[in-house]
């Protein structure tokens, strides 16, 4: 699935912060992932993983800070966004409709060339060819997992974010989504992944742990500064 031979995409976050009313989802967020890198987000639930991830694929803008995509700066946000595939909580699958329909949709949605061999060749990429003609609403957690890395797939990502892949998968899920991201790496996708799964997270060569907003450490580095008002 390698059309364009594009190189992978990293995305920068310059003191981010983002506040609904008067609540800080994120506090001065610095951070800079490189193209190729597999980075996995930690943290409990409400310390601003997913509002980190997000803001990645630029559906979410900061109220303060910078949110770049290194090579891609002079791009508008459209451009920018069909090069970045996002795995949220939701499978976004119409139960209607089957799982091969779901992504020509989805490909026609974007005016991306090709929908039909587009879908394709994410179903195969996913292992579920042999599925393709059959509704989603017939799918199991496992499989509709698939459909929806398949349709983060369909556009061929420079860049891939995924939020809690391995939430409501059993033991033989969790081994697929393994390997898959084995393979995704190893093709040379950037990846960001929030996960609280160890398995899956030390697949990633980098690890970030974030805390009422805050980033507390990085792998790649010392543990990042706290922001004043945070210092004892």
């Amino acid at each position: 699935m390698d059309r364009n031979a594009q190189p992978a995409l990293g995305v920068a976050f310059e003191r981010v912060e983002k506040r609904y009313g008067g609540l800080f989802a994120l506090r001065r967020v610095s951070l800079r992932i490189e193209p190729g890198e597999f980075v996995a987000l930690f943290g409990p639930n409400g310390s601003g993983k997913t509002t980190l991830l997000r803001m990645a694929a630029l559906l979410v803008r900061p109220s303060a800070g910078r949110v770049y995509h290194p090579g891609a700066e002079n791009l508008p946000g459209d451009a920018v966004r069909r090069q970045i595939g996002l795995v949220g909580h939701k499978t976004l699958a119409y139960d209607e409709l089957s799982a091969r329909e779901n992504l020509i949709f989805f490909a026609r949605l974007y005016g991306l060339e090709n929908p039909v061999e587009r879908a394709e060749d994410a179903l195969a990429a996913v292992g579920l060819g042999k599925r393709a003609g059959d509704a989603a609403s017939t799918f199991s957690r496992g499989m509709r997992q698939r459909l929806a890395i398949a349709r983060a797939l369909v556009t061929e990502p420079r860049l891939l974010l995924f939020d809690e892949p391995a939430t409501g998968l059993d033991r033989q899920g969790r081994e697929w989504l393994y390997e898959t991201f084995r393979t995704l790496h190893r093709a040379g996708a950037t990846m960001v992944i929030s996960t609280h799964d160890e398995e899956l997270a030390a697949l990633a060569g980098r690890s970030v742990y974030l805390q009422a907003g805050r980033m507390i450490s990085d792998s790649a580095g010392e543990p990042a500064p706290l922001a004043p008002e945070a210092r004892p």
